[in-house]
């Protein structure tokens, strides 16, 4: 299968001074996942499998819960093409 990008923001509900800590686990589990990954100031886009990467999104559900939120918004971008789609692709000239 190829590789693509997926781009998660998770949005819990928590007061807002536990914002970042839940926001922060979301991204230590990605990170602990051993996929590529980039933190933006509004969403992590990840490169990977499709499976494992929608596996990722559904685990950070759990994480958002299980860290105290009430409720999970969260907005799926998937980027998807046969041969594959690669981050640096996209933005690899915009890189210093």
């Amino acid at each position: 299968m190829s590789v693509i990008n997926v781009s998660l923001q998770v949005l819990p509900r928590v007061p807002d001074e536990k914002i970042y800590d839940v926001v922060d686990k979301v991204i230590s589990y990605i990170d602990s996942c051993g996929v590529k990954y980039e933190v933006g100031p509004m969403e992590t886009t990840m490169e990977g499998e499709i499976d494992e990467l929608l596996e990722i999104v559904k685990k950070a559900q759990e994480i958002c819960i299980k860290e105290g939120a009430t409720r999970v918004l969260s907005i799926v971008k998937i980027d998807y093409k046969p041969e594959g789609v690669t981050m640096d692709e996209k933005i690899g000239k915009y890189r210093k």
